[in-house]
């Protein structure tokens, strides 16, 4: 099954989502990988690039700031995406495809209430007040 259809699997039992929100979690876990454990290496078998809840979520932090920018919050908001336990909920939906793995001490708390969206992407693009 590919990420595709696997989504569209899940969003018949969980629409709660968009199909971007799902993209967009996918490329944050990559991101995240790469900040925890390089870039992987060409001609080398890949090795376990596990992340923690906390780090994904961090990956997924820069990830949406560096691709959106001011439109962020935004996005976010209409993809369904409007705390941090809505990202755990969509790596969980995923892992129940057999997409993304998971270890023993992955839980879906470990992404809640990790950081509030307005403040960390709605508020680092609000106009300055004038000096």
């Amino acid at each position: 099954m590919d990420f595709d259809d696997a989504i569209r699997q899940v969003r018949e039992k969980d629409p709660r989502y968009s199909p971007q929100a799902y993209d967009l979690v996918r490329l944050s876990l990559d991101h995240a990988q790469k900040i925890v454990h390089g870039e992987p290496k060409k001609g080398k078998a890949l090795v376990n690039r596990h992340v923690t809840g906390p780090q994904l979520l961090e990956g997924f932090r820069q990830h949406v700031i560096e691709t959106y920018g001011p439109m962020s919050y935004q996005l976010l908001q209409n993809w369904g995406l409007k705390k941090t336990d809505d990202v755990g909920n969509i790596v969980f939906n995923i892992i129940s495809t057999g997409l993304f793995g998971r270890s023993d001490e992955d839980n879906l708390e470990d992404f809640c209430g990790v950081y509030d969206f307005k403040e960390t992407f709605l508020k680092p693009f609000d106009p300055k007040a004038p000096a």
